[in-house]
């Protein structure tokens, strides 16, 4: 399987990491088993967090780690924001997974301003986890993330980070574009590990697996972290790994044109639809609507399932209120009733774009419904 250098860390990771999410689905047995195919394999990254099922994912991955701990990189997560809360947390960790230090200890979730206020506050959970550093307890701090990147990205700008782990998958692309074009330069600028996770957008794209990890693994990213609860999917996975070719920027488009989880819903950012007569940025509009929910309710009747995931899944970042903030800070809002037929005919997505608009409009202000 493939290496790449995790940034300033020096070290060489495998392109496939196994994530222990997963982990607490599954018997001891299994789960052992699982992770030993894992670096039988040849797999070299481990990651798991105190909060995946109260610390049993990190005791299923401690029972390996108990007599492989040299073959891997391991690396769990704080989500804690009191400080002594976090200490107890970080030893904790280490006792359950049967080591004396991980090579990485991420600050997980970092998402909003009083994230951002309580990890850098004097006294606070990022002088907890540097001093667990100088205490030999990890070798790399990291920091990680889900949906709109902004605060990891004011975050690195404030302090030195070794590593920095985000979601990446062709879905989420478009509710958070400035992932890709914002927050991945600047990682590796400051030449910090990178590493993928939610190539499979949480599992919406499940039934999409193959494009999904190809295009999170063609991604300048050093190592994309999945999950697995079954032996046949962690094959599938690794097989994919160990037969990885880049996929083309024409193949990326291809796969925007035909996903069927994009469909025609989804807008694309890619700005062709403009401009519009009244001056309203269309795409802004429906990036603050992948804020909200990702885009997920299109209401378009589906089979009980796939209802059921996409309630589950739409608000899974919970920045609603971020999005209603800013679209009212919009120069231009959507006109109800605006004609923006101009705008429909040049989308080569083929979005019913004035519905669209209306659509965003309503789950981003409440209004009383504006369809007829």
């Amino acid at each position: 399987m493939e290496k790449r250098r995790l940034g300033k860390t020096g070290v060489d990771v495998t392109l496939l990491g196994l994530g222990g999410f997963h982990l607490v689905e599954l018997s001891n047995g299994d789960a052992t088993a699982l992770v030993n195919r894992y670096l039988d394999a040849g797999g070299n990254y481990l990651e798991t967090a105190a909060a995946y099922g109260k610390g049993e994912s990190e005791r299923k991955v401690g029972q390996v780690m108990r007599t492989r701990r040299d073959e891997c990189y391991l690396a769990t997560k704080v989500m804690d924001r009191e400080p002594q809360v976090a200490a107890t947390s970080i030893e904790q960790s280490l006792r359950s997974l049967q080591t004396d230090h991980v090579d990485i200890l991420f600050i997980h979730r970092v998402q909003t301003a009083d994230d951002l206020a309580q990890i850098l506050a004097p006294g606070g959970v990022l002088e907890v986890v540097e001093a667990a550093r100088k205490a030999g307890k990890t070798r790399w701090i990291g920091i990680s993330g889900h949906g709109r990147p902004w605060a990891m990205r004011d975050l690195i700008e404030q302090h030195s980070f070794d590593v920095l782990m985000t979601g990446f998958n062709y879905y989420d692309h478009f509710n958070y574009p400035e992932g890709q074009s914002d927050l991945v330069p600047r990682v590796l600028e400051l030449d910090m590990g990178l590493i993928g996770m939610k190539a499979l957008a949480d599992g919406f794209l499940y039934r999409s697996a193959e494009p999904a990890i190809r295009y999170a693994l063609s991604l300048p990213i050093h190592t994309l972290v999945v999950g697995a609860n079954t032996l046949e999917i962690l094959d599938f996975d690794l097989q994919l790994a160990e037969s990885f070719t880049p996929m083309s920027e024409a193949a990326k488009e291809d796969l925007y044109v035909s996903a069927l989880e994009l469909g025609g819903y989804v807008c694309r950012q890619c700005g062709k639809c403009l401009p519009a007569p009244d001056g309203l940025n269309i795409p802004r509009i429906f990036e603050l609507e992948g804020w909200y929910d990702r885009q997920m309710w299109d209401q378009v009747v589906r089979d009980p399932a796939d209802y059921a995931l996409r309630q589950r899944l739409r608000f899974w970042f919970e920045q609603q209120e971020e999005a209603r903030v800013a679209y009212a800070q919009e120069a231009v809002q959507v006109d109800l009733d605006g004609d923006y037929s101009e705008a429909q005919e040049r989308c080569p997505y083929g979005l019913q774009v004035g519905e669209r608009l209306r659509m965003a409009h309503y789950k981003l202000t409440q209004e009383p419904y504006p369809f007829k």
